[in-house]
């Protein structure tokens, strides 16, 4: 009889997506030895090799694919009972982990999330801003059960819901060149110096665009805050590329927003996840609130 546990299955799955058993260790909080020990026995009790050793670290082998498939399914299944279980307990607690791109996240979210962390009080939300195609991989893989994406990327087999329009602008002085045009296309922008959003999924787009023309961005600095890079912009530091939720910051500024002309400029964004019918009681709650908020957005 094979014998094996939940924490076995999450160090196995761990340490595939981290690409070594140090980092699986890490993850699930084991030391390095009882790892390698429990990695072992699942190797033993399966009778196959499951990881195969590479000079970086490890990848899974046939049978290790095979297994993380099953384990993916049995800690999804797990966390939905347990999810379920808890929602009988009074004054029960749940955390959700939701990963977003960067418009989604300075725009919609914030406005969207606060009548369900009000309506909802004993649920917390994590959320982590990742690019769209990291996302669309991270909610695949089952690292997450919801992401907010935009919709101009592959987002493969998973289930896709829009949500709200949330095109790409550029932003620029009033008086600059670029302001009186009617649109903007991406090869204006790299000749142009940047003012930028520090450490965003946004930025890591840009730059992956910029790579493909064989070029770079040139940025003369990166904020914080929306409000901020604003006001540089006003100033005619540089001019900035920003998601069509965050252009209510600029009113009152001697700012123009004019639309990117590219089509993956064009963008909405959607919510996506495996499976609707496998969401977890709480994750299903952020979902089905989302998705209202934006219908009624729509509406109005």
């Amino acid at each position: 009889m094979v014998r094996f546990d939940l924490t076995d299955l999450r160090l196995f799955v761990a340490a595939v997506r981290g690409g070594s058993i140090t980092r699986g260790a890490e993850t699930v909080h084991l030391a390095l030895a009882s790892a390698s020990e429990r990695i072992s026995g699942l190797e033993a009790a399966f009778g196959a090799s499951l990881l195969e050793r590479v000079p970086r670290g490890v990848r899974p082998t046939q049978a290790g694919l095979a297994l993380l498939a099953h384990a993916e399914d049995i800690l999804a299944s797990t966390e939905r009972m347990r999810d379920e279980l808890s929602g009988f307990a009074k004054g029960a607690r749940g955390r959700i982990r939701l990963l977003s791109n960067t418009g989604a996240l300075l725009g919609f979210l914030p406005r969207a999330m606060g009548r369900f962390l009000l309506e909802h009080p004993g649920l917390d939300i994590d959320i982590e801003e990742q690019p769209s195609t990291e996302i669309v991989r991270l909610v695949t893989e089952r690292a997450a059960e919801l992401g907010v994406i935009a919709d101009v990327v592959d987002a493969g087999g998973l289930s896709l819901h829009p949500l709200v329009e949330d095109r790409l602008f550029l932003v620029a002085a009033s008086s600059h060149p670029l302001a009186s045009g009617k649109d903007v296309t991406f090869t204006d922008l790299l000749r142009e110096p940047l003012v930028g959003i520090m450490e965003t999924a946004l930025d890591r787009h840009l730059a992956e665009h910029a790579v493909r023309r064989g070029a770079r961005l040139s940025y003369r600095v990166r904020l914080r805050g929306i409000g901020d890079v604003c006001r540089m912009v006003e100033a005619g530091v540089g001019v900035a590329v920003l998601p069509e939720s965050t252009l209510p910051e600029l009113e009152g500024m001697a700012v123009r927003a004019v639309p990117l002309a590219e089509l993956w400029g064009h963008r909405r964004l959607a919510l996506c996840c495996r499976r609707q019918d496998e969401l977890s009681p709480h994750a299903r709650l952020l979902f089905e609130h989302l998705r209202a908020v934006a219908t009624n957005s729509s509406q109005g």
